[in-house]
């Protein structure tokens, strides 16, 4: 059985927490899409880590982890990743990396901090990562897949005529150093020695595993409002961030996924520029952030605050539909607990109409909020362990949330840790 985790929101809703945990119980964890640009925080027996390639099931001695298809496979990173697990008295993971998934190449970084700096007060909040120009080059057919790292003689030829295609640009738009084919191709020497351990036809892999009735996790990263096509474009990532693309990122039938958990956040965030309604600022949103997540809201790979908002119902319902949600897991609830009321953002206002329809970019940069407020908790929730423990007001924040996106919350977040969930029937 095929379980996908993706986000509702802009992405940093709690998805690696909730993957991690309900890795315990399954066979393979696998990465579909993305690249190093955003990290998953878990927290567990063994610690504290922010994993930004490696899937968030990498903790069990069970489990397997696939690097898909569909990922920005950074292979220096992926390395380094795993060595960091192990230095922290982790496990050695069993780590598979499939040979159709593509290589992020060194100068795809190098592109994307020249095209932030030559954009300058128009950019798009990079994390400057390498990712657009990486899946740019995917789409245009210019780009490696690993295992074009083991026909030697055709990949030499393919490194000349790529560094002569980036040169051109490197000369006479970013006015950079040219890259050395010979040094170029000596690197990549190296990431095949890195790689080589790892490769597999994951896709005849997941074939296999699907027919012995393995239990499989999809874990997204980022989340809905970050898709390409369906977020708020152009301030998006460039993969898709939705459950369908799980199937392609993976190598598996778009059948098979049968239960999609799809995360949200008890309030909103975001990292990156782009439209969002719900917005606080000042030291309203300094005091959500500093409580927020396990150690303040944060990047956990850029370290950049992160933008606050209050909870939004017109962005997380649309979240949800988009990703196909069969069930909710609410994050960070536990963090409201401060507040007398808590305000919710229930429709937009677009030039004097309101509407509880997530809009285009277009009407979205229009958008004001619509807000109901309702009543707090004023105590700490963790560790409660049954919904029925919860108090009044909280419980009642859980259920207008649920009916507002038309979607089961069958798991409720109350502390980072593995163990501080609840669950509801």
């Amino acid at each position: 059985m095929v379980r996908a985790i993706v986000g509702a929101n802009w992405g940093d809703e709690g998805k690696g927490k909730i993957t991690d945990m309900l890795a315990q119980e399954s066979d393979i964890i696998i990465r579909f899409q993305g690249g190093s640009n955003a990290g998953h925080t878990i927290i567990n027996n063994y610690g504290r880590f922010a994993l930004h390639l490696l899937p968030s099931g990498v903790f069990y001695n069970h489990t397997t982890s696939i690097i898909g298809n569909g990922v920005a496979l950074n292979i220096p990173y992926l390395i380094k990743e795993i060595k960091s697990l192990v230095d922290q008295g982790v496990p050695e993971p069993k780590i598979l990396v499939s040979d159709r998934a593509q290589i992020l190449m060194p100068y795809h970084i190098l592109f994307d901090e020249y095209e932030e700096e030559r954009l300058g007060g128009k950019s798009f909040g990079s994390t400057k990562s390498g990712i657009a120009p990486f899946y740019s080059d995917k789409y245009a057919k210019i780009g490696f897949q690993v295992s074009e790292l083991f026909d030697q003689e055709s990949l030499k030829e393919k490194v000349v005529r790529i560094c002569e295609m980036k040169n051109v640009l490197l000369e006479h738009l970013y006015h950079k150093p040219l890259l050395d084919p010979e040094k170029l191709y000596s690197t990549m020497m190296e990431y095949k020695e890195m790689v080589a351990p790892y490769v597999c036809d994951v896709s005849k892999y997941l074939y296999e595993a699907i027919q012995s009735g393995k239990k499989i996790l999809l874990e997204g990263q980022l989340g809905s409002l970050k898709d390409p096509d369906h977020g708020i474009y152009p301030m998006v990532t460039s993969s898709s961030t939705l459950a369908a693309y799980g199937a392609i990122g993976a190598g598996i039938p778009p059948y098979e996924i049968k239960q999609i958990t799809t995360v949200v956040k008890a309030y909103s965030s975001a990292v990156g520029a782009g439209a969002f309604v719900s917005e606080i600022f000042g030291d309203e949103a300094d005091q959500l952030r500093r409580r927020g997540g396990d150690h303040g809201e944060f990047g956990a790979t850029t370290g950049r605050p992160r933008r606050m908002g209050w909870f939004d119902a017109v962005a997380s319902r649309y979240g949800c539909r988009i990703q196909g949600a069969t069930e909710v897991a609410l994050t960070v609830l536990d963090v409201l607990g401060y507040l007398e009321q808590i305000p919710v953002c229930v429709g937009y206002e677009i030039n004097g109409q309101i509407t509880k329809d997530f809009p285009t970019t277009v009407e979205l940069e229009k958008a004001k909020p619509v807000l109901q407020v309702l009543p707090g908790w004023k105590c700490d929730i963790r560790g409660i362990k049954k919904y029925d423990d919860l108090p009044e007001n909280c419980r009642k924040y859980i259920e207008f949330i649920e009916k507002e996106l038309e979607t089961p919350i069958t798991m409720v977040s109350n502390g980072p840790g593995r163990e501080e969930i609840i669950y509801r029937k």
